[in-house]
C-alpha cells in the first residue's frame, strides 16, 4: 500500500471505532492521530487526554495545547502520579511498561464515565520492531494502536502531517523525560527537572536535535554531527549552566545523537521481553 491508501485504512479503523480517546503527547505520532481522528470523526467524539507529571516537559505540554487547539479538538488533562510507583521509579528495563500502564489505566476509565468505546495511542508501524514496552502494556490493556493497524510508518506520518500543514512534521522525536535516564537510575522529580532546564538550555541555544542523558553526578550531551563544534564554542557557558543544576561532571558523546542510546546498555534478553509480536 502507499501513503495514501495507509491512510484510507486508518479512517476506516477510525469510523469503525466511532468515537476515541486519544493519548496525546503533542510528539509527532499522537499529533497525526489526533488530527486524523478529529478530520474523520468530528470533534464531538474525540477527546485527547495529556498526562501531566514531572515528565513532561513544559515545552513539550505547551506546544501540544497549541497544536489541539489549532485543530479544534478537546484536550483534558490528566494527573498521573507514576512516580509514586516504585516499580516506576525503580527504572528498570519494563519502566516504560509501568508509565503506560498507569496512563493507560485513567484513560480507559475516561473512556467508560464519557461513553466512548476505545482508548487509542500513537504507536506506528515502525515501533514494532523496536524496543516499546509500552507497547506491552497497550496490548495487557486493550488500547488499539490504529497508526500501526494502517502500516503507517513514520516516514508517512511526516509526510502527511506535512500536507496537513502539522506543526510537528518535522520536529525531532521527543519522548519523556524519564527516557533521558541511565537504567537503575531512580527517577525522582529533581532529576527530571534537572534534565528538563539542561535541555531548555541547549534549546535557548538554538541546538534543535539532542539529549542530556543523565547519568547521576554525569550529564552526557547528545548532539548530532554537524553541532559538535558548535556546542564546543558554547563550552564554557553549557558546563557552567549544567554544573549549577547539580551535575559534577558535564560530558560530550562523540557517538552523537541517536534516540535510544540508553537501550545499548540493555541485554538482548531483556529487549526481547518487551518486543512487539
Amino acid at each position: 500500500m502507499n501513503t495514501l491508501q495507509k491512510y484510507a485504512k486508518l479512517q476506516g479503523i477510525l469510523r469503525d471505532l466511532k468515537q476515541v480517546v486519544v493519548a496525546y503527547s503533542g510528539g509527532v505520532d499522537s499529533t497525526f492521530l489526533l488530527k486524523a481522528a478529529v478530520d474523520t470523526l468530528g470533534s464531538d467524539k474525540v477527546l485527547a487526554c495529556i498526562g501531566v507529571s514531572p515528565s513532561l516537559a513544559r515545552s513539550q505540554y505547551d506546544q501540544a495545547m497549541d497544536n489541539a487547539r489549532a485543530m479544534g479538538a478537546r484536550v483534558q488533562e490528566v494527573t498521573v502520579e507514576e512516580l509514586n510507583d516504585q516499580a516506576y521509579a525503580a527504572n528498570k528495563a519494563d519502566r516504560c511498561f509501568h508509565c503506560k500502564s498507569h496512563l493507560y489505566t485513567v484513560l480507559k476509565r475516561i473512556a467508560e464515565q464519557a461513553g466512548f468505546g476505545m482508548v487509542i495511542c500513537g504507536s506506528n508501524f515502525d515501533d514494532k520492531a523496536d524496543y516499546r514496552p509500552g507497547n506491552q502494556a497497550a496490548q495487557k490493556l486493550n488500547v488499539r494502536s490504529p497508526l500501526m493497524d494502517a502500516g503507517l510508518t513514520k516516514a508517512d506520518i511526516r509526510a502527511l502531517s506535512r500536507d496537513m500543514n502539522l506543526a510537528t512534521a518535522d520536529i525531532p522525536a521527543s519522548p519523556c523525560l524519564a527516557s533521558r535516564m541511565a537504567y537503575g537510575l531512580e527517577i525522582t522529580a529533581d532529576r527530571l527537572a534537572q534534565v528538563e532546564k539542561a535541555e531548555d538550555l541547549l534549546r535557548s541555544l538554538g541546538f534543535v536535535e539532542f539529549r542530556v542523558r543523565h547519568h547521576d553526578t554525569l550529564a552526557r550531551i547528545e548532539v548530532t554531527g554537524d553541532d559538535m563544534s558548535r556546542l564546543l564554542e558554547y563550552r564554557g557557558r553549557i558546563t557552567e549552566s549544567i554544573k549549577a543544576l547539580g551535575f559534577t561532571y558535564v560530558t560530550m558523546d562523540l557517538q552523537g545523537f541517536r534516540s535510544g542510546s540508553l537501550n545499548e546498555t540493555l541485554s538482548h534478553q531483556q529487549k526481547q521481553a518487551f518486543q512487539s509480536p
